[in-house]
């Protein structure tokens, strides 16, 4: 089964403009590597004023996360209803760049599962060519009542800015 873009839009609810990534490059229990180019794209809907900025990379990881769980869930093969998931916190991210619009390379995406079945705590990076451009932490909540959960925007905590080189 190759795990394409396509394979992963019948995964995940990010559809259209904003499904980020092209590919599982590999995957286990606790560990996914995805690829994207869609951070070079002029009309992605998560730029501002023309620029993409370093902590868009969330979604991408948060995405990544999503692919995970559904490659874990074996309902989602069988037709069975996925389980939802909700991003409900990060942490100690770091911005190692100000943006990902003027990175050259593809984005590799890494998460692993740290804890968890209902509450989930994930790792996460984006690199390119090696390079980590934001790295943190992520937890998730499966399977919540969708009117306990706040979808007003609320402030990211825990990021934090790199000096730039």
């Amino acid at each position: 089964m190759q795990l394409d873009r396509q394979w992963i839009a019948r995964q995940i609810p990010h559809q259209g403009s904003m499904h980020l990534l092209d590919a599982v490059e590999r995957w286990d229990e606790s560990t996914i590597t995805c690829t994207a180019t869609s951070h070079r794209w002029e009309t992605l809907p998560l730029r501002a004023h023309g620029r993409l900025g370093a902590a868009c990379g969330i979604e991408y990881a948060a995405q990544a996360m999503a692919v995970h769980g559904a490659l874990l869930c074996p309902s989602t093969e069988k037709g069975g209803a996925a389980k939802v998931g909700y991003l409900i916190s990060v942490r100690d991210v770091v911005l190692r760049v100000s943006r990902l619009d003027d990175i050259d390379g593809d984005l590799t995406i890494t998460a692993e599962k740290l804890a968890g079945q209902r509450n989930l705590l994930y790792r996460f990076a984006v690199l390119s060519q090696a390079r980590v451009l934001l790295d943190g932490r992520a937890a998730l909540l499966l399977d919540a009542n969708p009117s306990a959960v706040v979808h007003s925007p609320t402030p990211l905590a825990g990021i934090r800015g790199e000096p730039h080189a």
